[in-house]
This record gives structure tokens, sequence and C-alpha cells, in this order.
């Protein structure tokens, strides 16, 4: 028989347990990082221009135990990795001014590379002609 608990923690953090009637060892390991997101204006989350939270890594790993071998005995074990960094994340916006200077330095760097191809193509063209005209060609 087939059972899938799951235990839940908080809104993001969801361990399934997959048991398929054999006997063995879940080892889940669980990195935990204490985050704070500063939102530019009030009102997004409850109000609040701070939110605090945390952000969950979970790996697990199983291995089956054999019942006649005895090394390792069957069973469900949680490691927690708790961060000492703090993650600040603050929401920023850019001015119009460095939205109009983003678009000049994209088209100008088109313009750059359109040149950069006509020069290779106008002077690879030129020595192809005079190779041709030399009678070296093929």
């Amino acid at each position: 028989t087939h059972t899938n608990p799951s235990y839940t923690w908080s809104e993001t953090l969801t361990l399934f347990f997959y048991q398929s009637g054999d006997a063995g060892t879940y080892q889940y390991f669980l990195k935990v990082v204490p985050t704070v997101f500063e939102h530019k204006s009030g009102g997004r989350v409850s109000g609040n221009k701070v939110t605090r939270t945390n952000q969950f890594s979970v790996t697990d790993h199983f291995k089956q135990v054999d019942a006649g071998e005895g090394t390792f005995l069957p069973g469900v074990f949680f490691f927690y990795d708790l961060s000492p960094i703090k993650v600040t994340m603050t929401e920023t916006g850019k001015s119009f001014l460095s939205f109009l200077t983003s678009v000049f330095a994209i088209v100008g760097g088109a313009f750059a590379v359109s040149a950069i191809v006509d020069a290779a193509v106008f002077h690879g063209g030129k020595a192809l002609k005079k190779k041709i005209d030399l009678g070296k060609q093929g």
C-alpha cells in the first residue's frame, strides 16, 4: 500500500513522505534564510512597507533499509541550516532619464555593430575583387 501524508509548516513549505511499504531512512535538509522585502510604496502587503519572511530550500534523501542487514535504522531525520545572514530586498524604480539613456545605448550599439558588419563586408569584397583581378582566385 502507498500512503502520502504531508506536513505543512508555512504557506510555502510542505514536505511529503512517500512510503512504499519498505523500511527506509528519510533525511530532509532544510535551509532557512531570513528575508526582508522593502516595498517602494506602502499598501502592497496589508499596508506595510516592510515584509519580514523566510526563504526555504528543501532537499530530501531516501535510503532503503534492509531488515536483515541491521546497519541503518529506519526513521525520519530533519537537518536545519539556519542562515546567520539576512537578505534584504529593496524595490526600486528607474527614472525616465535612466530609461532614455538605456534606449539610446541600445540604438547606439545596434549602429556600431551594423558599421562593423558593413566594414567587414566592404573590405572582404574589395580583397576578393583584387584576387579575382590578379587571377589568384580559385
